[in-house]
């Protein structure tokens, strides 16, 4: 992919379309930030089938589309937080989990009563000492949007020379842009050969193209950067 191929302010706007728009988004992202999708990075049709025998149940379109697509490619689905391969999916209190924070703080998923939809809303659960306040809440509105959040925001903790991480408000300055909204409490930013994303006001994460963007962003943003 050309440099000038892909315009992430665009594919991310169409990202919160559905799910062609997301998948052209993850293919897009990760060609321009890492190296492109190719056959070998997601599940085979029969590893999904065989998870779907094991289950009992049939898997939503977007969380099939999305294991064929990269559910292999670790930069793009636990670098942090991990996703369930095929044979690790399993049900929960009324819920399919696909996704684990990487210390088990929390879980993801997809309530058996929406499995039926193609594009599904997604499901968070924290992990409790006291195990009867857990609750299934709702997370995001498709599960296409949850992958695509999933991809980007995990390339970015990414652990490389490319890729740092600050416990900060995010207070950038006006040479980077503002994204379009997407993904459950994430703001994302775009800067000289820099994207950024803000979680919750706590922290921010960031990758660079180059060195020299990096070390830049060190410049504009001063703070005790992880790697910096």
């Amino acid at each position: 992919m050309n440099d000038k191929d892909f315009d992430m302010r665009a594919a991310m706007a169409a990202a919160r379309g559905g799910r062609e728009g997301a998948w052209a988004l993850v293919r897009g992202f990760a060609a321009y930030w890492g190296e492109p999708l190719g056959p070998q990075d997601g599940f085979t049709g029969a590893e999904l089938d065989a998870a779907e025998q094991r289950l009992g149940l049939r898997l939503p379109m977007a969380l099939r589309e999305a294991y064929r697509l990269f559910g292999r490619r670790a930069d793009l689905t636990s670098c942090q937080d991990v996703l369930l391969t095929p044979d690790e999916l399993y049900l929960l209190d009324g819920a399919l989990v696909y996704r684990a924070e990487n210390q088990g703080c929390a879980h993801w998923g997809v309530l058996l009563d929406d499995l039926a939809q193609e594009d599904p809303p997604t499901v968070g659960r924290p992990d409790l000492a006291d195990k009867s306040q857990e609750r299934w809440e709702p997370w995001e509105e498709r599960f296409s949007t949850a992958a695509a959040v999933m991809a980007m925001s995990e390339k970015l903790l990414e652990d490389g020379e490319l890729t740092d991480f600050l416990e900060c408000e995010a207070e950038l300055p006006d040479s980077f842009t503002e994204l379009p909204a997407l993904g459950r409490h994430c703001r994302w930013y775009e800067g000289p050969d820099v994207l950024v994303v803000a979680v919750e006001d706590a922290w921010i994460a960031a990758r660079a193209r180059t060195p020299e963007a990096l070390d830049a962003l060190y410049g504009a943003v001063p703070g005790d950067w992880l790697n910096g």
